[in-house]
């Protein structure tokens, strides 16, 4: 018998809920290793007593976070030597320090899914804008109540046709909820770190944030969460905003400051909100719980059959382009020049 080359290994950071086939065909190619930990203690002690030495790839889901806490400093230091790439099961990677990756020696590479994610988290920011702005949420909290529309109606909501919604990051999610707004008649205006050129933008508006600030009738939060987003939504920028606004928040919790969002709903400076990402998620704010203007979703932004596995069958592709060819195919926006 000849010796036969052994497979790479993969380590499994959360489960795979629904890409099965996708899975299963790495399986073939790959070595699948799963943690016992269950905890961030346990873990890192896993890692340090060498017990996941040699593999290659992982692959990391958002709730994966249980297992091994924020991917920062201490344990991008502490995971195998082997480890060369982490496949990141999402769009948004801010819990991982994409720093500490590229700091290492040699650069552990990290991919996201961008695209795949883009209708469904458009169409979740569409239903809370049309939700806020009707101001939906009252009347259906009432109605379970089994009190029709309350002692008191509801405040009466606005169309959304001819209202200026304004995007605050004009990625993926951005541009596809630009054109869905535009069916539903609103105008849209954007600012972002960059203008983007017109084909790009769909010929949507770029303005200053300062002036996205004082003319959206809208505002929706579509960009990442990083050190420079962290409350870039605070005192102060609602303070900008017309009186009677109505905010909306798809992208997480952390861009914007949520004590200074309830202060400004509470002062009716804010007319309503609607979220799919809090703060301090799974806790939420006691001031947004008690506002019934205000619409919450518990961050379903991408919960479909369809998306979740699209999602995961991109994240698998990353780890089999790493393991056959040496290169992610989506490596994250940081990194593109490593």
């Amino acid at each position: 018998m000849g010796s036969h080359a052994a497979k790479p290994k993969v380590l499994l950071l959360g489960n795979i809920g629904y890409a099965h086939e996708a899975w299963n065909t790495l399986g073939e190619i790959a070595e699948v290793v799963i943690p016992t930990a269950t905890n961030r203690e346990e873990f890192l002690q896993e890692c340090r007593d060498g017990k996941l030495d040699g593999v290659v790839a992982a692959y990391r889901t958002f709730s994966s976070i249980s297992i091994t806490g924020l991917v920062d400093e201490e344990l991008v230091n502490t995971l195998p030597k082997s480890l060369e790439y982490i496949a990141h099961c999402g769009a948004g990677y801010d819990q991982v320090d994409v720093h500490a990756c590229s700091a290492r020696h040699p650069p552990l590479r990290v991919s996201n899914v961008p695209t795949v994610v883009d209708n469904a988290t458009a169409d979740v920011n569409m239903f809370l804008i049309l939700g806020a702005l009707r101001n939906f949420n009252t009347g259906m909290h009432t109605l379970r109540q089994g009190n029709w529309l309350g002692q008191e109606r509801p405040a009466l909501g606005h169309d959304p046709q001819g209202k200026t919604l304004g995007i605050l990051g004009m990625g993926g999610i951005g541009r596809n909820l630009k054109k869905k707004a535009e069916a539903f008649g609103m105008k849209v205006i954007y600012h972002n770190r960059r203008q983007l050129d017109e084909e790009l933008s769909g010929g949507a508006q770029y303005v200053t944030f300062d002036e996205l600030l004082s003319t959206s009738d809208v505002l929706s939060l579509n960009l990442p969460l990083n050190k420079k987003t962290r409350h870039i939504i605070s005192k102060a920028e609602f303070a900008k905003m017309k009186d009677g606004v109505v905010v909306v928040n798809t992208a997480r919790g952390a861009v914007m400051d949520e004590a200074a969002l309830v202060d400004a709903l509470d002062s009716g400076k804010v007319f309503s909100a609607g979220l799919d990402v809090f703060e301090e998620e799974p806790k939420v704010h006691p001031g947004l719980l008690r506002n019934q203007n205000v619409i919450l979703v518990p961050h379903m932004g991408t919960w479909t059959v369809e998306t979740i596995t699209a999602m995961e069958a991109w994240a698998i592709e990353n780890i089999s382009l790493a393991l056959t060819t040496g290169k992610l195919k989506s490596p994250v926006a940081e990194q593109v020049d490593l």
